[in-house]
């Protein structure tokens, strides 16, 4: 779209014609012939002398364009400039850390995926988190795996494709076979803190209970709070289940209540997948915009224009003068 930055600047248009009615004329004094015999001469000639200035008039070509001419340098200081469509760009206004057990039970299979094949628990956890990941476009999403020890595995980035790559490439056991939930949550925590933005939230996913951490879970979830960071727990698998596979139920709530999270229990597929739209519903996504129109300047076409055709006029005028000169000497 055509537009112009400045364009009360039109207004100058009016100012040669308002300088011609204003102003007065230029008047240049200049020597003169005397000649005795003025009266003998002018009744010669037929002639009556008269007083005043000699004008010279310009033909409707020049008149048109000394118009041109002013009209395309006012176009240009009006500075005319054409709008591209605008970028938009959603910027991450929530930083979602997903914090994904590996140790050995995550490989029990008492899941099933959408054709009613049996499947591990990390492999519904792959299926599910990659559709919860392909509706978080706006956010930054950052993963953690833990084990017998956690690892980071993706900073807080809105590349989310190359979490999602990653996510699939995690294999049961890869960290060892113990459960180190509460040192999990400690580097989530240190990794929030170069967050800049206002929505922090770690979801933490296990099918068993911290055998371990050297920061206990809940200990964790008392600095997540001071340093708020909201943590939701989503326990999966068989809450019956004894040992180091047993769900601590206590544990994952007490961590989500203290924090201002949920705890929700997924025992198949169906509810896992509607633990992450209450998800949604808790902590809807809020999006900030910036928006950018690139602008060109485009003062250089009307004074293109204007010097092209003074160029084309007063190049014409240079060789139509030879030809004149030359008929005069001809007919002289």
């Amino acid at each position: 779209m055509l537009t112009f930055a400045h364009p009360w600047l039109f207004l100058l248009i009016a100012a040669p014609l308002l300088a011609r009615w204003l102003l007065p004329a230029h008047r240049e004094p200049g020597l003169a012939v005397r000649v005795p015999f003025l009266d003998r001469l002018a009744a010669l000639t037929g002639q009556t002398p008269g007083s005043g200035a000699t004008i010279k008039h310009r033909d409707l070509t020049q008149w048109l364009l000394l118009a041109f001419w002013w009209l395309c340098l006012v176009s240009a200081l009006a500075r005319p400039q054409w709008l591209e469509p605008p970028i938009v760009r959603e910027l991450p206004s929530r930083d979602l850390l997903l914090a994904v057990d590996l140790s050995g039970s995550m490989a029990t299979e008492d899941f099933t995926d959408p054709s009613g094949a049996v499947i591990d628990r990390l492999a519904a956890v792959k299926q599910v988190l990659t559709s919860f990941l392909a509706a978080r476009d706006g956010d930054r999403v950052g993963l953690v795996f833990f084990g017998s020890a956690p690892f980071a595995q993706a900073p807080f980035t809105d590349d989310l494709e190359v979490v999602q790559e990653l996510l699939q490439e995690a294999q049961v056991g890869m960290l060892g076979p113990r459960t180190m939930m509460g040192d999990a949550m400690g580097l989530g925590i240190n990794m929030f803190e170069r967050s800049e933005v206002e929505q922090r939230v770690m979801i933490v996913l296990t099918d068993g209970n911290d055998t371990g951490s050297s920061v206990p879970p809940v200990r964790a979830a008392e600095i997540a709070a001071d340093e708020d960071v909201m943590i939701h727990t989503v326990a999966i698998g068989d809450p019956s289940a004894a040992g180091e596979q047993a769900l601590d139920e206590v544990t994952l709530r007490a961590i989500a209540a203290s924090t201002g999270g949920g705890y929700f229990r997924a025992e198949d597929r169906t509810e896992m997948e509607a633990i992450y739209d209450e998800l949604d519903r808790l902590n809807p996504r809020q999006v900030e915009t910036l928006s950018f129109q690139p602008q060109r300047d485009l003062f250089f076409w009307p004074l293109g224009l204007a010097l092209g055709s003074g160029l084309l006029f007063f190049g014409l005028l240079v060789l139509r003068r030879p030809r004149v000169n030359l008929r005069r000497e001809t007919t002289g």
